[in-house]
């Protein structure tokens, strides 16, 4: 795939150059007469464990001013993060949060807060950020407060990859007009980070932070990573990391359970990595191209145009090209055009002249893109945008119905962290294709890589997972389709221990394939508490897409969106954690749930530092693959070196510049 290369590669430069970074950090009203909360110290440790996170965030504030202060701290949500920690050191007092439903959480904030209390507050603003209040910062004076959230990780092609995201994307335009931010640490910024594998890792990679880092490998499947940085420090660039397996690992399928107790249902993380041959797609492919012109784009508009245009001079006489364009209406660029060099010489012209401007309707973008296919032929299909949709349709579900009413799946690529990524996982998962959202700060040439295995490969179709023996329910939903390199981290709960049968069904070549494995379910396992929170935001993020989809009314998900975030103490749409004193909890009738849960994750965690990590392969003795996990060779992912922080933005790009229509598929599927 030159052409996805070439494409990828131009667009590098240009577009981080044009980037306008807009960061985490406090906010003060524009106008406001008072020197804006400073952030002394800025702390973040992580913790990986096979298939999640934890990252715990501590920071200093101070008041410059002759008053006491309210602080307000803005941070992007990262994806399916589930925030369950907050806690405010007020002189000698630590004060815990609880999650209650958001109207009940900002009365009694508003009350502490103007009765002079200490009191701390955190909600969601949808998937844009997390605010974080805290009431009173003294006079001249110190507040710390620290938060935390857990988040899934699945490996692609036994490449791992962890976000810190800082930037806010700059998609917010009313945010921007209303605060200031400082987002610079007067004293420190640290990032600390430990690895703990059930699997052999071979690297770490911080791209952009080389030169700061320090890596240490403490044994096979243990590594720590550490950055620390002065004052002066701004908080508006990404921290990545990636971790690469060991090359030669088996396909396997992994089952980490958790048990409180026999009362209490069980709870299980399920990780199954395909080792199966998915051979290379030999045939060529109609190109249509999706880009996001609104003003949102601003800065990185020429980037698109030119890695479009040098795309086009990578083309054969026989594909074709198409590009489409969408602000607040959608246009046809370039029709359908033979690739010749003189059709090729003639659309650059216009490709080069497209301009940034205007609101963004996603809606009509997409439909066009969507139209005048031919089934006959291979396509291809990229978007690419931030998909803030804020001009024509914009409800979700008619989204879910435009896929539904084609033949042909949808790759995007999202710009930045406050990108709407809940709309496009409605697109991708309607159109039975993937998403990726992609940082500033991300390693350009592996993620070419990645995502080019996955569009240039054969995939499993029609996919389905299967249970018997012990009953089990509430299982995350698993993708029709399964691409190369995609490891698949599922959720699920059950009510009696036994073994458990796991089938996974698929078709390959036209082909039915059945791979499958036994597991055991205890009947305790206090290892990993932190599997009910991640289980229950998987819940959250199924009926979300279900309500998105329209096959769940309004109010109904609402009410099971509270009741999960409540019950397992997580900040939501629905939810907010409030911050008190015990003796305010008790004047409040709030019931402790969240510190009780808390005392069993960190005691756990305590444990798991001072052990070795154990296997939870199910498979050994009777592998259910046959074939080895893919991975991504060191060289792949090394080639990066050359390339500096100013490309790290290339991958949004056209990481996906290559797709196949479902009726071709199944053509070529049928006839193998």
């Amino acid at each position: 795939m030159r052409l996805l290369r070439r494409f990828l590669l131009s667009s590098a430069a240009t577009l981080a150059c044009g980037l306008q970074a807009h960061a985490g950090g406090t906010l003060k009203a524009k106008g406001s007469p008072e020197q804006a909360i400073q952030i002394r110290d800025h702390v973040v440790t992580v913790s990986i464990v096979d298939g999640f996170a934890r990252t715990q965030v501590a920071q200093t504030f101070f008041n410059p001013n002759e008053r006491d202060l309210e602080a307000i701290y803005a941070f992007p949500v990262p994806e399916s993060a589930s925030l369950s920690e907050m806690t405010i050191l007020a002189g000698e007092r630590e004060l815990q949060g609880e999650v209650v439903r958001t109207e009940e959480a900002e009365r009694i904030y508003t009350e502490e807060k103007e009765s002079g209390n200490d009191a701390g507050l955190a909600k969601r603003d949808s998937y844009r950020v997390f605010e974080f209040r805290v009431a009173r910062v003294p006079a001249l004076g110190e507040a710390r407060f620290r938060f935390v959230y857990y988040q899934p990780l699945a490996l692609d092609a036994g490449v791992g990859r962890y976000v810190y995201p800082l930037e806010d994307g700059g998609t917010d335009d009313a945010a921007r007009s209303f605060w200031e931010r400082e987002e610079t640490v007067q004293r420190s910024f640290e990032f600390h980070l430990e690895l703990s594998s059930s699997w052999p890792v071979e690297e770490l990679r911080l791209p952009g932070l080389e030169a700061a880092a320090v890596l240490q490998r403490l044994d096979e499947g243990r590594w720590q990573a550490d950055v620390i940085a002065g004052a002066g420090h701004a908080l508006t660039r990404d921290v990545v990391l990636y971790y690469r397996l060991r090359d030669d690992l088996p396909g396997r399928v992994e089952l980490v359970p958790y048990r409180a107790s026999l009362d209490a249902p069980g709870t299980f993380m399920l990780v199954l990595t395909p080792g199966i041959d998915l051979a290379p797609l030999g045939k060529g492919a109609d190109y249509v191209f999706v880009l996001d012109v609104s003003g949102s784009m601003e800065g990185k508009l020429h980037t698109l145009a030119g890695g479009v245009a040098r795309a086009l001079g990578d083309l054969q006489p026989k594909d074709r090209f198409r590009v489409v364009t969408f602000d607040e209406k959608a246009r046809e660029v370039v029709p359908w055009t033979a690739a010749t060099p003189s059709d090729v010489a003639g659309a650059l012209g216009l490709i080069e002249g497209l301009r940034s401007g205007g609101s963004t309707d996603l809606h009509a973008g997409l439909k066009l893109g969507l139209a005048k296919l031919d089934d006959d032929r291979a396509t291809s299909l990229v978007l690419v945008t931030d998909a803030v949709a804020n001009s024509g349709e914009t409800d979700p579900r008619r989204f879910a119905e435009l896929m539904r009413t084609h033949d042909l799946r949808v790759f995007g690529f999202l710009l930045g962290n406050s990108a709407n990524w809940p709309l496009m996982r409605t697109i991708a998962d309607a159109s039975g294709g993937f998403y990726a959202a992609v940082s500033n700060a991300d390693d350009v040439l592996g993620q070419i890589h990645l995502a080019k295995q996955k569009v240039t490969h054969e995939a499993l179709h029609d996919a389905q997972l299967s249970f018997s023996g012990v009953k089990v329910h509430d299982v995350s939903v698993l993708r029709t389709k399964v691409y190369h390199g995609q490891q698949l981290v599922l959720f699920g709960r059950y009510a009696e221990p036994g073994p458990l049968a796991i089938e996974l069904r698929a078709r390959l070549t036209g082909e039915d394939k059945t791979y499958k494995t036994t597991a055991i379910l205890p009947p305790l396992d206090t290892e990993h508490p932190e599997l009910e929170r991640l289980w229950a935001m998987d819940r959250i993020e199924h009926i979300e897409l279900a309500r998105d989809r329209g096959e769940l009314p309004e109010a109904e998900s609402g009410d099971a969106i509270a009741h999960l975030g409540v019950s397992y103490q997580l900040v939501t749409d629905e939810t907010s954690m409030v911050v008190l004193s015990d003796d305010a909890f008790a004047r409040h009738g709030i019931e402790r749930r969240n510190r009780e849960r808390t005392e069993r994750e960190h005691q756990a965690q305590s444990v798991r530092a001072t052990t070795p990590r154990p296997s939870y392969r199910v498979d050994t003795e009777a592998p259910a693959f046959p074939s080895r996990a893919h991975s991504t060779s060191k060289s792949s992912q090394s080639g990066g070196g050359a390339l500096d922080g100013v490309t790290l933005l290339v991958v949004l790009a056209g990481a996906g510049a290559a797709r196949r229509s479902r009726r071709y598929e199944k053509n070529a599927r049928d006839s193998a």
